[in-house]
């Protein structure tokens, strides 16, 4: 994901005409005052000694990863092996309630995050925090592990079956539950202020804003202003093109996305960090080097740079904004997950942060620090003096180019691709946004996804700044709403999670993981824990009296609801 307000990406034209661009402008006008209000209140930064400004909004996601490790114990260490066992479908059944695998379920939650932040937004937090910034965004991520855990879980927990056999579930099932102590009113106002906002930076961050950028990554392939794509009316075609494309994804449900994500992301992913280590193998020599600087510039960084605290910010904030953990947009695609488990897919989600920030985040800053292009410390410079952060696309591409003078011709395509992976994800989640207002019929449904997709093609023409700050500070402000109900979640999460790893400590998970109704009694009744090994499977043939519902949800109770 892009970072709010972000400048590290390519510019693109507001619009080709003179028609369009006073309507963009207009927009903007009457947006503008609301976004910045909205904005100045979500991003309140609280200013510090030596120049730095702490953004409440990432204390608030850090704090919570701090927290949520320390009552977990450390799942993301204690649940490590167990993680890559669920995610290989070691304990899973073809049969097992949901739409999607847990591989598909984790590759579609990482389309959703992947993206050009990895690329830009590390250019341009390397810039503003120099090397350092690098081991405050692995600490982040290590964190915001426990928060996708625990999140994800109470997705699946919580979650409901339509009447078509689609799932619902995330923020939108669990929120009234951790709210609803207060009552009904003030559970509908939280839940819906959410899928309020998840709906609008759906359709703008992730969809305009990326269908925006898409078209700058070709047409600055394509020659730039001079290239096929530099003329008037290019904008349009290519954004028909695209919707067209996204609106084939889309129209299948999660399952057309999960299918297409979990092909994607490998790709992308297994390719952009196969090019990170080319530059890196190529400089193997530097390596200690670039970690002793990056170690060394965590807790003594270069003067300029804000100070200890400045660059601990600088990369507490990428890697917040990159992983999106504790923002409650995750645990939407990972409720659509095969299991009867809720607890299982948390094991899963905790990959997520180590993937999108502890991999691919590091092996940016590393290609960058090793190869150190002119452009780096040109960039620093500049925030020095006061500029403001460079171009983080230019200081990546900059530095692949020192081993592969063609690169950045193959990053162009990579960012293309990850904005569209992004792209079809955030279709999905504000799809359930809406579904939350108007109700998962087939009709209300296809009037979503053509409204998505009409959105896809004014992207590419428009930019819609105002907008798109709008819509940054709808998302972290699901931060705040998210956050807060799981707190009051957790006990119930912790007890799940215990039972769950007393079952792996023991055997017995391997075992029920390919037991059918009959098999799992036999091992009840033998290890004699009728009592107290949760019920793991309802099919068809031994019905024990659970609704669709509850299987679907892993045999929760109602009354937990």
């Amino acid at each position: 994901m892009t970072p709010p307000q972000a400048s590290s990406v390519l510019p693109v034209p507001a619009a080709d005409s003179g028609g369009l661009r006073g309507f963009e402008e207009a927009v903007n006008d009457v947006v503008g005052p609301f976004a910045d209000w909205l904005s100045s209140v979500v991003f309140y930064a609280v200013p510090l000694p030596g120049g730095s400004e702490l953004p409440l909004v990432v204390l608030w996601l850090v704090a919570a990863g701090v927290i949520i490790t320390a009552y977990l114990g450390v799942v993301q260490v204690r649940g490590a092996r167990l993680s890559l066992e669920v995610v290989r479908g070691k304990f899973s059944r073809p049969d097992d309630p949901g739409e999607i695998t847990h591989f598909q379920a984790l590759s579609s939650a990482l389309s959703g995050t992947v993206g050009l932040g990895n690329i830009a937004g590390v250019g341009a937090a390397l810039a503003l925090g120099g090397a350092g910034a690098t081991f405050w965004m692995v600490i982040c991520g290590l964190l915001g592990m426990a928060t996708k855990f625990a999140e994800c879980t109470l997705g699946v927990k919580y979650r409901t079956v339509n009447p078509d056999g689609s799932i619902s579930g995330g923020p939108f099932m669990y929120l009234p539950v951790a709210y609803g102590r207060f009552g009904r009113v003030p559970a509908a106002i939280m839940t819906g202020a959410f899928a309020i906002a998840i709906f609008f930076f759906g359709v703008g961050g992730g969809n305009m804003f990326q269908a925006n950028q898409t078209f700058a990554q070709a047409r600055e392939v394509t020659g730039g202003a001079d290239g096929f794509l530099g003329s008037d009316g290019s904008a349009l075609v290519f954004g028909l093109a695209l919707a067209a494309l996204i609106g084939a994804v889309i129209l299948g449900g999660i399952t057309s996305i999960a299918a297409v994500t979990s092909k994607l992301v490998p790709i992308m992913g297994i390719g952009y960090v196969a090019a990170c280590l080319l530059v890196i193998g190529s400089n193997i020599s530097q390596v200690p080097g670039a970690l002793g600087d990056i170690v060394s510039g965590a807790f003594t960084p270069e003067a300029g740079l804000g100070g200890l605290v400045g660059v601990l910010i600088v990369g507490f904030q990428r890697a917040a904004f990159s992983n999106e953990a504790g923002l409650g947009s995750a645990p939407i695609a990972h409720s659509a997950v095969k299991t009867t488990r809720p607890v299982s897919e948390g094991f899963v989600a905790l990959l997520e942060p180590f993937i999108d920030t502890v991999i691919v985040c590091t092996m940016t800053a590393l290609t960058i620090v090793i190869a150190n292009p002119p452009s780096w410390r040109e960039g620093i410079d500049q925030v020095k003096a006061g500029g403001g952060a460079p171009d983080g696309v230019l200081l990546t591409s900059d530095a692949f180019a020192t081993f592969l003078p063609q690169f950045p011709v193959i990053l162009a395509v990579m960012v293309a691709l990850f904005a569209f992976s992004t792209l079809i994800t955030w279709s999905y989640y504000g799809e359930k946004a809406w579904e939350y207002f108007f109700g998962p019929s087939r009709p209300s449904l296809l009037t979503y996804k053509l409204i998505f997709v009409s959105f896809t093609v004014i992207g590419t023409v428009l930019t819609f700044g105002s907008v798109l700050t709008l819509t940054d500070a709808f998302l972290f402000m699901c931060g705040f709403i998210n956050l807060l109900g799981l707190y009051f979640l957790l006990p119930e999460l912790k007890s799940e999670m215990r039972d769950y790893m007393a079952d792996w400590r023991s055997g017995r998970l391997y075992e029920l993981g390919a037991a059918d109704e009959a098999e799992l009694s036999a091992i009840r009744e033998e290890q004699g824990n009728t009592g107290d090994l949760p019920q793991m499977r309802t099919d068809s043939a031994h019905d024990s009296g659970l609704s669709m519902e509850e299987r679907a949800r892993g045999g929760a109770r109602l009354d937990e609801d």
